[in-house]
């Protein structure tokens, strides 16, 4: 074969792992960088309305970290449990489409909400359509790209995360300004600012979503000559994943495995609803410890079914120190960097008095241009250093962990705008070079028909730990202070957290990587 790409009667392309990576493989990771950089901008922009949103809707920090953090990352790593299952066995690439189109059109439907309520119902929206991305783009870059080049691709991918968040706060801030200026007692449709840059975001996701339904699927695993055989029937995984992860549909699944699975469950939900209670009534937010208390007992019945249902995947995922060491190592520099995302632009406006155009210019751009550099930069590190080092990717991500410390305690105690948004540049920089190391070390720790639920998984420390509660503590703490400055600086206890898992991680993925087929046998996995 002199071609390295083949093509199926399916329609499906194919790469060899010893041939140069064509260029189809860079054109469809461009059209997902594009679909990355929208699901970002549709995410993050909320960051830029939140002074507007907060005033109209009558709201404290600790609501907008709710609807920043909670009702989006909880029910985005829910969902990504299943979906992540169906991009293991469906049509990827169909997946991804559909996704967009919802969470495009529960963008634009922000932009109606008059309510805490509704604007929570339609977060709750975006972050299930989010679902269906990274599972699905994670295994497809897995496929169009050889191992050695993992790091890299992941990378690029992710480096739509932080172009997303700079353009969002962009695009944003011009529009909420411009719009409340030109209509001071509201616009057509009597849209506020906020209102109007949420539909301005949102409409334009429908359509790319045309553009994303004519990418070709690759051969599963070919990439690796461990070629998967295609599931006869995907939905069925799907639906099973659904009924273990959300509730109450939680305890019929648990009966199916006996009357102790289903205590066991029972006990769970119990024990989980008594803490979330107990942290409703110290900080005195409902919807934020449910939304929490939902997503642990749910990651709890998923993580119990699957050990059931897929013993070689729950054996590589969930019962692996080096894997779980490497996500919650991960989900530190998430927790903390979510955080400064969301909060750096009300700090410019609230604190040093920037008008949200202006904040949004240089928190956005900059910021977006630091990531984007990180996230590469880390990613072309991660490659290298594993190439000397079997463990050399985890060095990426303590630095990820460990580098923003310094920047942080500066940003958030200045009084002078100039420095904060360099420093902001800073921390968007350090912070995105841990996110291809962590993410290719999740994929090779699994077999090929494991990646998208790795994925999912690896998603799960991202948002119920990063997304779910770091913007929202730092809300917290800003409201019980009446300092938004503190209540940033509380998400320093991130950093030893995060430096004593992935020390662990350092030790430990070595020896799992290398062990992966024979592991998987032996919890009775089919290897050829």
């Amino acid at each position: 074969m002199t071609n390295p790409i083949a093509e199926t009667p399916a329609g499906e392309t194919g790469m060899l792992p010893d041939r140069k990576v064509p260029a189809y493989s860079w054109y469809a990771l461009g059209v997902l960088v594009l679909i990355y950089v929208l699901n970002f901008i549709d995410r993050n922009i909320l960051s830029i309305l939140a002074e507007d949103i907060k005033a109209d809707l009558g709201i404290g920090d600790d609501d907008l970290g709710f609807l920043y953090g909670t009702a989006f990352g909880v029910f985005y790593a829910l969902f990504g449990i299943p979906l992540g299952k169906l991009a293991d066995s469906w049509h990827r690439v169909r997946l991804m489409t559909l996704g967009l189109a919802l969470w495009s059109a529960m963008t634009a439907l922000s932009g109606f909400a008059r309510s805490f309520a509704t604007l929570s119902f339609a977060r709750i929206g975006v972050g299930v359509g989010e679902a269906t991305a990274s599972p699905a783009a994670y295994s497809l870059i897995s496929d169009w790209f050889p191992k050695r080049m993992r790091a890299t691709a992941l990378a690029i991918y992710s480096s739509g995360l932080y172009l997303g968040g700079g353009i969002s706060l962009l695009i944003g801030g011009l529009i909420v300004e411009r719009w409340n200026a030109s209509y001071p007692d509201g616009g057509p449709l009597n849209l506020a600012g906020w209102q109007a840059a949420f539909l301005a975001v949102g409409i334009p996701g429908i359509l790319l979503a045309v553009l994303v339904f004519t990418l070709k699927e690759p051969i599963r695993g070919e990439s690796e000559g461990m070629v998967s055989e295609p599931v006869k029937d995907p939905f069925r995984g799907f639906v099973r994943e659904l009924f273990a992860v959300i509730p109450p549909f939680t305890f019929f699944q648990a009966a199916r495995f006996g009357a102790g699975a289903l205590i066991k469950n029972i006990v769970a939900a119990i024990i989980i609803a008594l803490v979330a209670w107990g942290l409703a009534v110290f900080t005195g937010n409902v919807p934020q410890w449910i939304a929490v208390g939902i997503g642990y007992y749910a990651v709890f019945s998923w993580a119990t079914s699957l050990k059931r249902r897929d013993p070689p995947t729950f054996g590589l995922i969930w019962g692996s120190p080096a894997f779980l060491c490497t996500i919650l190592g991960y989900g530190m520099v998430a927790f903390s960097s979510y955080a400064v995302s969301f909060w750096a632009a009300p700090y410019a406006i609230r604190v040093l008095g920037e008008a949200p155009s202006v904040a949004g210019w240089w928190i956005g751009g900059p910021g977006a241009l630091g990531g984007f550099l990180g996230v590469i930069l880390g990613g072309r590190a991660a490659d290298w250093l594993r190439e000397r080092n079997p463990s050399g990717r985890l060095i990426v991500v303590l630095f990820g962990v460990l580098a923003p410390v310094i920047p942080l305690i500066i940003a958030f105690t200045t009084q002078n705008a100039a420095l904060f948004y360099f420093l902001n540049f800073t921390l968007s920089l350090f912070a995105s070079s841990a996110l291809g190391a962590a993410a290719a070390t999740s994929q090779d720790l699994v077999l090929p028909r494991m990646r998208g639920t790795a994925t999912a998984t690896f998603f799960l420390a991202t948002t119920l730990i990063g997304l779910a509660l770091g913007p929202y503590l730092a809300g917290q703490v800003s409201t019980m202070t009446q300092s938004l400055s503190t209540g940033v600086l509380s998400l320093l206890i991130a950093a030893p957290i995060g430096t004593i898992l992935l020390l662990v991680a350092y030790k430990l993925v070595p020896i799992a990587e290398t062990t992966v087929i024979e592991r998987a046998r032996a919890a009775g996995e089919t290897v050829a």
